[in-house]
């Protein structure tokens, strides 16, 4: 290989957009120790960004291999305009989006004879991971975060697009505004606008069941955020109303 010759030097290598190209070469050439790379590095996000898109287990394994021949074929046609990263998933997000509308006009008229799921979890899937966590959390406190991370997902299918999509790439995901912005070809002030509303939409859907269940899960309730607010505001007041910014 001429740009990296080992894993560890293409892994090394993603960092710096110099590097990037070297890989890029490497792929373009049809560099099947490239390609493996390229496979373990962005399988397994791909797959969790499909997956919360699609929410179907088997749709989304579908749809990751789609995208990774989307990128194998469309690999000579890739020109560095963006990140490799940003290009991956720009494909991912496109796949998705078709899959979920070929789903609903044609595999939501169909009677699954899979395991019931609930809010994306086959049921039993929770507690094994349940079985799985570090002991020094409780058994109690494990299925309570699991409980939750199953209805915050369920919710998050709820909140309508863009804002969805916005969501999952920033708090999920964790991407910067800018490769947000880079991977849905728009501005950063459209990033934050959406996301923004994303999260008033997400914390509206979980309002109910935040106050339902908050206090049995350690949750702050809407009124509780709103006193510590509250408190907050009071302490800054009786502080003369200056506020203390810490800056690197």
């Amino acid at each position: 290989m001429a740009g990296a010759t080992t894993l560890g030097d293409l892994a090394s290598a993603i960092g710096a957009h110099g590097h990037e190209a070297a890989i890029v070469a490497e792929l373009k050439a049809g560099s099947e120790e490239a390609y493996a790379w390229l496979v373990g590095e962005f399988q397994q996000p791909v797959y969790g960004l499909v997956y919360r898109m699609a929410n179907d287990p088997a749709d989304a394994a579908d749809t990751t291999q789609e995208v990774f021949l989307k990128v194998f074929r469309g690999m000579k046609q890739f020109h560095g305009e963006s990140s490799l990263k940003t290009w991956i998933y720009r494909i991912a997000l496109h796949e998705a989006a078709n899959r979920r509308r070929w789903w609903f006009r044609h595999k939501a008229r169909e009677t699954s004879i899979e395991p019931i799921e609930t809010d994306g979890l086959a049921i039993g899937e929770c507690a094994v991971r349940v079985a799985l966590v570090d002991r020094d959390e409780s058994p109690f406190d494990s299925a309570a975060h699991c409980e939750v991370r199953q209805r915050v997902e369920a919710e998050l299918r709820e909140v309508p697009e863009p804002y969805r999509t916005t969501l999952v790439l920033r708090d999920l995901e964790e991407m910067s505004y800018e490769e947000i912005a880079d991977v849905l070809e728009i501005s950063l002030g459209t990033v934050k606008s959406r996301l923004t509303r994303g999260r008033a939409a997400l914390k509206r859907r979980l309002s109910a069941y935040v106050r339902e269940s908050g206090a049995e899960l350690g949750l702050n309730t809407p009124q509780e955020e709103e006193e510590q607010d509250h408190r907050l505001k009071n302490s800054q007041a009786s502080g003369g109303g200056r506020r203390v910014e810490v800056t690197s």
